[in-house]
């Protein structure tokens, strides 16, 4: 079996590392910064010195496109995404999309004719961290959201994505609309400590968590710290806390598939002797059931009307809906068969990650692949992963989407 050149994979995903990398060894390259634009020109630079041809959509999605035989049959698609958490690490996200450029320098190495094109894609702001929504783009090109919600969304200086995609040359003519496709592979780094507890070389991803996004706002009322006698208090921020609280013991409740996060929260007037009026958060719940999910919604929609009790009014609105997804299964057989030609040890998993694959797959055979990271840690700079995870995971990929070109 042909297998990729681990050392040069090694060698891109460390030249890509310098790019918006940190004093701490991680990387911060927010979708659509002057950082990914460096990065993405990067990519394309390697792309077209290989013979492929390199095509960017309205959303700025890359379309890395290595010929095949027939270019009337519908692709094979693999990919991830360039752009990072802030403080992020050097795996996540890119480790997919340079595993594909590797398979495809594989192929040309070893002269290797398919009977499908490959496509090699890299999404615009999967990882919503500079814009809201998560996996903005690929939503757009899946036709799950709309192109004009997409590029008005703004930054948290009022820069718009429609701005940000000018700014940075990467605002492509052909439309954002999804094409045939025949399958798709997205290989990623697993972001949680499974494999590598289990000492386990692959993850054979059969679905995905839904999850559900919150904005919570605490109406108190401001008073001064001094004067104020603790029962006439109604402090907004005492009441967040019981609320997050809360929201910890739904996560428990539905365990052990369930997550319920407090990620952030903003206080008003946060005076040090001022009785706080005002906290908005978020809520986040993610779980493989569609029914877990409106249950633990339920439970935090009567949470926030105790909160009542305080004094306190709580307003909550669901900004973000996205719903389980189950892979396909001829997609994950392929990967079965790769994995046990090359030994290589595997497990069926969850993702507990949303990944714009998620959102391919709602028009698209479509599956993923989990290598291991070390101790769990990703969207942090120490998330590191070893060589041999990497040659691994590129071998599957290799493999998995040979299998799914070469068919007529």
């Amino acid at each position: 079996m042909i297998r990729v050149n681990a050392e040069r994979l090694w060698s891109t995903l460390e030249m890509m590392a310098q790019i918006g990398g940190t004093p701490a060894g991680g990387v911060t390259r927010l979708a659509l910064s002057e950082e990914d634009r460096i990065a993405r020109n990067l990519l394309r630079d390697w792309a077209l010195g290989a013979g492929f041809t390199c095509d960017v959509d309205s959303m700025g999605n890359m379309f890395i496109r290595r010929a095949g035989k027939n270019p009337a049959l519908a692709p094979v698609m693999t990919g991830s995404h360039v752009d990072s958490q802030p403080l992020g690490g050097n795996y996540d996200g890119i480790y997919g999309v340079l595993a594909g450029l590797e398979l495809l320098r594989t192929l040309n190495d070893r002269h290797v004719e398919t009977e499908r094109d490959i496509v090699l894609v890299n999404w615009t702001n999967e990882e919503g961290a500079r814009f809201v929504p998560a996996m903005l783009a690929s939503g757009v090109w899946a036709g799950q959201l709309t192109e004009e919600f997409a590029r008005t969304r703004m930054d948290s200086k009022k820069v718009t994505v429609r701005e940000a995609l000018e700014a940075i040359g990467y605002c492509g003519e052909r439309p954002a609309r999804a094409f045939p496709v025949h399958a798709c592979y997205e290989l990623h780094i697993e972001q949680g400590p499974i494999l590598e507890d289990e000492t386990i070389d692959i993850g054979l991803v059969r679905a995905a968590m839904g999850q559900r996004w919150y904005t919570i706002t605490l109406d108190g009322f401001a008073a001064h710290a001094g004067t104020t006698p603790m029962h006439s208090r109604r402090d907004a921020l005492t009441a967040f806390a019981e609320l997050a609280l809360k929201v910890e013991e739904i996560g428990y409740q539905h365990e052990p598939d369930g997550r319920a996060t407090v990620g952030m929260a903003q206080v008003t007037p946060n005076s040090r002797n001022v009785v706080p009026s005002r906290v908005m958060c978020s809520v986040e719940f993610r779980h493989p059931e569609q029914d877990a999910l409106a249950a633990m919604e339920a439970a935090l929609h009567q949470a926030a009307e105790r909160l009542t009790a305080r004094g306190v009014e709580a307003y909550v609105e669901r900004i973000f809906d996205y719903a389980p997804i189950a892979f396909n299964a001829e997609c994950l057989a392929r990967t079965e068969k790769a994995v046990a030609a090359l030994g290589y040890s595997s497990k069926p998993m969850v993702s507990g990650a949303g990944h714009d694959t998620c959102y391919v797959s709602k028009i698209a055979p479509a599956s993923m692949i989990f290598i291991p990271c070390v101790k769990g840690i990703s969207h942090n700079e120490a998330e590191k992963i070893l060589p041999a995870w990497s040659e691994k995971g590129a071998n599957v990929l290799l493999h998995s989407v040979l299998s799914a070109a070469q068919e007529k």
